[in-house]
């Protein structure tokens, strides 16, 4: 675990996923935000007994947004201490199974945009747990001392909470402490401030204008939903740097075109671009398929002869000893495969 700033502390789960422990202000009382990935649910549980005392609760679970890597313990979580999650109201229909992300672009570029095309889209279903933020009133519920900020670009209700009094961000996925687009650089934890995950950005526009808004905050420490804590004077001037110079990918589905969203969920989706990699693995697949049959094929045909030719030997033995009457073998055998 490693600290963010006073009463904020940041557990990293499967060396790739953060999660944050809030101290609300009154002794004993805490708040989580973001739960990891599936399967998280007992290490979190062991260093918040560890963090505060054994048996401890949060009094609520708060969701950065509902993608499978911060969502994905929170059924289990909340069930398990028998409190809210809350989250941004647009996010309500995709943590409540009544609808989808926008795809995900695999053709976007990048490590982690090949990987994505193997991650799972369904997501657990927290309708019975789940509370909306109000809208219209930014302080951040059980944590009067932060506000919410809603930033939009990586999924629908992203959001970023931000303490005033020392400058504090925990940003989600707005944008990330390391190169989110390199699969080492998030295992080995290398610090970075960097765009979010490219294949999960769905409209490019507003994420570029989400990392502007929480630059303008100027952050003296920073923790996201990915990478280690950075602070100090870095802090401000490395997210100044992406928000100035926020690279947008060359191509994929979504640069041109964003997707749009609404309460109920998706609303409209740019075309898909043609996805080569699914053809490029079916034609080495049919290849692997035709060198193995020819192979068969050509490793049978050779033994069917070695064992006619030893078959033969064996009956013109047998000939010259009496022992059969004539060199035909038994039909059962002829070709020395069954044939």
């Amino acid at each position: 675990m490693d600290t963010l700033a006073a009463g904020v502390t940041q557990l990293r789960i499967q060396r790739f996923v953060n999660v944050y422990f809030v101290e609300t202000g009154t002794p004993g009382e805490w708040v989580l935000i973001d739960t990891g990935l599936p399967g998280s649910a007992k290490t979190i549980i062991a260093a918040a007994d560890k963090l505060f005392y054994p048996g401890t609760h949060p009094e609520a679970i708060l969701l950065t947004h509902g993608h499978l890597d911060h969502l994905g313990s929170a059924r289990e979580l909340a069930d398990h201490w028998n409190v809210p999650v809350i989250v941004h109201p647009l996010e309500l229909p995709y943590v409540t199974g009544k609808a989808l992300y926008p795809p995900r672009d695999p053709t976007v570029g990048g490590s982690l945009a090949f990987m994505s095309r193997f991650f799972p889209t369904q997501l657990p279903n927290l309708e019975d747990r789940v509370q909306a933020l109000d809208a219209d009133d930014p302080s951040t519920p059980y944590l009067m001392n932060f506000r919410w900020l809603h930033v939009p670009g990586h999924a629908p209700g992203q959001l970023a909470f931000f303490r005033e009094a020392d400058r504090v961000l925990i940003g989600g996925d707005a944008f990330a402490t390391t190169d989110h687009d390199s699969v080492p650089a998030v295992l080995l934890g290398l610090p970075k401030i960097s765009r979010a995950g490219t294949p999960f950005n769905y409209d490019w526009q507003a994420a570029r204008q989400s990392v502007q808004t929480l630059a303008d905050l100027e952050p003296k420490a920073i923790g996201c939903g990915h990478g280690p804590v950075i602070t100090g004077p870095e802090a401000a001037a490395g997210l100044r740097a992406l928000a100035d110079n926020y690279p947008i990918p060359a191509h994929g589905r979504y640069v041109n075109e964003p997707a749009r969203t609404d309460a109920s969920g998706v609303e409209h989706l740019p075309p898909a671009p043609k996805d080569k990699l699914p053809m490029q693995a079916a034609i080495i697949g049919a290849g692997i398929l035709a060198a193995g049959a020819a192979w068969l094929l050509t490793g049978g045909r050779r033994k069917g002869k070695k064992e006619s030719k030893a078959y033969r030997k064996a009956i013109k033995a047998a000939k010259k000893s009496g022992k059969y009457p004539s060199a035909t073998p038994p039909p059962l055998y002829r070709g020395g495969v069954g044939s």
